[in-house]
């Protein structure tokens, strides 16, 4: 951490946190919206939080959604204190109300306001992806498959609606569909990262699953890839590979550019399932991960695709 980066704020969400100075002081739009910006260019992360086809108008807006979404992402994930998290999520949640009650302080909230009023974003969506983040601190297993659909209506789902809010459209049967595609995404995530999580004591394959095909959670802590915990996750990537199907045909409802990066986003998503499958599902031993050659190779045929079903 470099002094200029202590003395302009531009820090990440859990050494700003740290720091009760930033916390009080209170952000001007611009430094606002410049603060967001780089967070989103800076992230440890490195997400394209913009796609190069997105038009010019919406880079900012879409820095200053994902600013929020990062910073409770992290105030969740990063803080490495349950209790100090869900304290920090509530204060997060105390920011957002301020921000729609036109008292804003906190830089993201600065810069979020003013997206917020002209696209008219809906508080209910930041608020449940809070929800999520804190759910994270107090659940690790999940029973169902419908309690699992509850959290991703939480975590993920409200990220897709306020990418279409954000593009021009809010209407029920496009808001279904974009649920479909990124619950799909979250659980092909989930799927991909299974190892990861057990470092963090968390399955998200949900328990009646694995007792169905005779898996224990034991098996799974333990990583043992048995014949059971493979039927598991056949079960689990037909789910997600479903879900996927439910929300494709979105991509032929909105404009040529969101259109790509839909796409793109699912039959990426829907790539991760096709590598679980080729490594026999054994997800415990090796993360299946798309290489830079098949990004492209994916880039290409989505160009083709959509300009073929525009054509059409």
């Amino acid at each position: 951490m470099t002094s200029e980066a202590v003395e302009t704020g531009y820090l990440m969400p859990a050494e700003y946190v740290q720091r009760p100075a930033l916390m009080e002081r209170k952000w001007g739009q611009a430094d606002a919206l410049a603060y967001t910006r780089w967070l989103a260019a800076n992230h440890y992360e490195n997400f394209h939080v913009v796609s190069v086809l997105l038009p010019r108008h919406l880079h900012q807006d879409f820095y200053n959604v994902y600013a929020f979404c990062r910073w409770a992402d992290d105030l969740g994930d990063e803080i490495g204190d349950k209790a100090e998290s869900l304290r920090l999520l509530a204060w997060w949640r105390g920011e957002l109300e301020a921000m729609y009650e036109g008292r804003t302080q906190h830089p993201v909230f600065a810069a979020l306001e003013g997206t917020a009023k002209q696209y008219e974003l809906e508080p209910a969506l930041f608020r449940a992806m809070i929800r999520a983040f804190e759910q994270d601190q107090v659940v690790s297993r999940y029973e169902t498959w419908e309690k699992l659909f509850c959290y991703c209506r939480n975590s993920a789902n409200p990220v897709g609606r306020l990418v279409l809010r954000l593009c021009g459209y809010r209407d029920p049967e496009r808001d279904r569909m974009s649920d479909a595609t990124c619950t799909a995404l979250q659980l092909a995530n989930f799927w991909q990262d299974v190892a990861v999580d057990l470092e963090k004591d968390r399955i998200y394959l949900p328990l009646e699953v694995l007792r169905k095909h005779g898996c224990t959670e034991a098996d799974v802590m333990a990583r043992r890839f048995t014949p059971g915990f493979r039927e598991a996750m056949r079960e689990a990537v037909g789910v997600a590979r479903e879900l996927f199907e439910r929300g494709l045909p979105l991509v032929g409802t909105v404009d040529k550019r969101l259109a790509l990066d839909l796409d793109l986003f699912s039959r990426g998503g829907m790539r991760v399932l096709e590598k679980i499958e080729r490594q026999d599902y054994n997800v415990l031993e090796r993360r299946p991960a798309i290489g830079k050659t098949e990004r492209a190779a994916l880039l290409v045929r989505s160009l083709v695709r959509v300009a073929f079903s525009r054509a059409a």
